[in-house]
């Protein structure tokens, strides 16, 4: 299987591509806005928080990824020729557009979705990275929100209307919700394609409104389109059965391949570049975070092998990408995550006066269930690693890969590496 983070050859670039590298360095300022879009859940709006940067550079493998980040004072610098429009919104919301020139802030948006936030996505090394490469202006459009799947919110219109597996319309009825959830599931069912694309298109219909020096005279082109999802497909075991053994996630490839179809068709790109990131979280564990009896890690590489599928298919040879993310996931994390899920539960356990915790008799005051989780936590945690964990965890837990900047900076060049030409 032809799955390469980074050596990837694109043998086909959209036909709206007229500017080469070469002519990029000659004529800078005639060159066409470059447009990238973006799109996926939780992970694509982006969870990496923006105190984590520094720790980048304490990887020799990644320190230079830190370098292309920081300006000269040392902060995390803006882009000059890059732009972007970021619509994002909380459960089964439309959110907001942020917009303005790319810096960190443009991932998750706790509060408001317009103004920066505390927290960057595969975007920022992504429009850093295609800054390096291209002389010229870009734009990035990025629809993402959390909790979304592919075979219901996201589903592509040439799939068809969603429709209840067997064993869950029994499940629902013998519970009193079939009506119910068939009702929102008829609302739902590729809704958030919809979003997705009028986003684009709103964009594409007034540039200037993201870009104020856009040009109508040099135009634009587009450049290709990023996808990074999964895990609420992954979770869903009623519409990818266990039944189905190793082919389990088969109905996952067939779904990605109607959306790219749909998505080149409704750009008017038929040769549009796609990248589809692959799903990371639990890197290349085989217990762990997860429970081994439940096949946890044996679906994920179901699904990773679903999702990179279409980039074998004969009819997208060479303008459909897989780029795995496992590789960057982050092992001394999700050790210290583990630990800190132990202190998680021992607080719940003095809180909720547990039989099973030192609290059984609820005469803990407060300073008592304080000095003892400190005591706990010094057992699980040395000086050293508790300054690291806050060095490189934002929280989110291994399924947000702890909030991690160097995971999202990676994926993000990744991405952006898998659209550039080979310079060999």
């Amino acid at each position: 299987m032809r799955i390469q983070p980074y050596l990837i050859r694109p043998a086909l670039l959209v036909g709206l591509l007229l500017a080469s590298f070469a002519s990029a360095a000659t004529h800078p300022e005639k060159l066409p806005l470059r447009i990238y879009i973006l799109a996926g859940q939780s992970n694509m709006v982006g969870t990496g928080g923006i105190e984590t940067i520094p720790a980048i550079g304490d990887d020799p493998e990644t320190a230079p990824l830190l370098e292309k980040i920081l300006n000269e004072d040392g902060e995390p610098r803006t882009c000059e020729r890059v732009w972007i429009s970021s619509l994002n919104g909380k459960f089964r919301t439309l959110g907001g557009e942020g917009r303005g020139k790319l810096g960190p802030g443009y991932g998750l948006r706790r509060e408001d979705p317009t103004t920066p936030g505390d927290c960057i996505g595969p975007e920022y090394l992504f429009g850093i990275t295609m800054e390096e490469n291209y002389d010229g202006p870009i734009l990035l459009i990025k629809t993402a929100w959390g909790g979304k799947s592919l075979h219901l919110d996201y589903r592509p219109p040439s799939a068809g209307p969603y429709v209840l597996p067997e064993e869950k319309r029994e499940k629902l009825a013998s519970k009193g919700n079939l009506e119910k959830v068939q009702a929102e599931n008829e609302e739902f069912s590729g809704k958030y394609y919809g979003l997705m694309m009028d986003h684009i298109q709103k964009v594409l219909a007034d540039i200037k409104r993201v870009y104020p020096d856009y040009d109508p005279e040099i135009g634009h082109e587009l450049g290709g389109f990023v996808w990074f999802q999964g895990w609420n497909d992954y979770v869903a075991l009623m519409d990818y059965p266990l039944s189905k053994g190793d082919d389990q996630y088969e109905g996952y490839t067939e779904l990605m391949a109607h959306f790219i179809k749909d998505v080149r068709k409704d750009l008017e790109a038929p040769a549009l570049p796609f990248v589809i990131g692959v799903i990371g979280v639990n890197g290349h564990h085989t217990e762990g975070l997860f429970n081994p009896g439940n096949n946890a890690q044996q679906r994920m590489e179901r699904l990773r092998k679903a999702m990179a599928a279409p980039a074998d298919m004969p009819e997208f040879e060479g303008n459909v990408f897989a780029v795995p993310t496992a590789p960057f996931w982050d092992e001394q994390l999700a050790d210290f995550g583990m630990r800190q899920q132990k202190i998680k539960r021992m607080r719940t356990l003095i809180d909720k006066k547990s039989p099973q915790g030192p609290n059984a008799d609820g005469k803990m005051t407060r300073d008592d269930r304080q000095k003892y989780l400190d005591e706990y936590t010094a057992t699980l945690f040395s000086p050293e690693e508790l300054r690291l964990k806050e060095r490189g965890m934002a929280g989110g837990g291994f399924v947000h890969y702890y909030g991690s900047a160097k995971f999202h900076a990676q994926a993000g060049h990744a991405f952006a590496k898998a659209l550039l030409p080979s310079k060999d």
